[in-house]
C-alpha cells in the first residue's frame, strides 16, 4: 500500500471522526424540546452533518451522521430512537453527499437539504408509527423536523461558501 493512500485513509478516518464529535456536540448542546405530540428535539446537528457530506462526500457524511446522532441518542435517554436514527441520518448524509458531489452550487446544496428532509420526515414519520403504534401521532412531529431541517439548512447555505474557501486555502480536498 503506498502512502498516498495510507494518507488518505488516516485523514477519511480522522476527517470523519472530527464531523462525528461536532454533529453529537450540535445535538446535545444546541437543542428545544418540541413541545407537540411524542416530543422530539429541534437541533443544530445538522448542520455540521450536511457540511460533513458537502465537503467530504456520502460516506463521510452517512458514517459521521449515523453515529453522532445515534450516539447523542443513546447517551441522553432517547435510547429507543437509536436505531432509527442510525438508519434515518445516515440515509440523510449519504444522500447530501451523494447529490452535491460534484455538483458545488447553493442551488444542489439546497436540492440535496429538500431529499434530507423527505428522508427525515418519512424515515421518523414510520419510526413512530412503529414506535406508539398509531398512524396518525407521527403527524405531530413534522413541523419539528421541517424547522429543524429549515434551520439547518439556512446556515449552511450562509456558511458553505466561506467554509469551501478556507478548505482550499489550507490545500483540502474534495471526496
Amino acid at each position: 500500500m503506498s502512502k498516498a493512500n495510507n494518507r488518505k485513509k488516516i485523514e477519511f478516518i480522522a476527517y470523519t471522526a472530527v464531523f462525528t464529535a461536532l454533529i453529537f456536540v450540535f445535538t446535545m448542546l444546541v437543542n428545544v424540546k418540541w413541545p407537540f405530540g411524542n416530543g422530539g428535539l429541534i437541533h443544530l446537528g445538522n448542520v455540521p452533518l450536511f457540511v460533513c457530506a458537502i465537503l467530504l462526500g456520502k460516506k463521510s457524511g452517512a458514517i459521521a451522521g449515523a453515529i453522532g446522532m445515534g450516539l447523542f441518542d443513546l447517551l441522553s435517554g432517547w435510547t429507543m430512537w437509536a436505531p432509527f436514527t442510525f438508519v434515518i441520518v445516515g440515509l440523510m448524509g449519504f444522500a447530501v453527499g451523494s447529490i452535491t458531489h460534484k455538483r458545488r452550487t447553493l442551488y444542489w446544496y439546497a436540492i440535496s437539504f429538500v431529499v434530507a428532509l423527505v428522508i427525515k420526515v418519512v424515515g421518523y414519520y414510520i419510526a413512530e408509527w412503529i414506535i406508539y403504534g398509531n398512524a396518525l401521532a407521527p403527524l405531530q412531529s413534522v413541523p419539528g423536523n421541517i424547522i429543524q431541517i429549515g434551520m439547518a439548512s439556512v446556515v449552511v447555505l450562509i456558511a458553505i461558501k466561506p467554509l469551501e474557501a478556507a478548505a482550499k486555502m489550507v490545500g483540502f480536498k474534495y471526496a
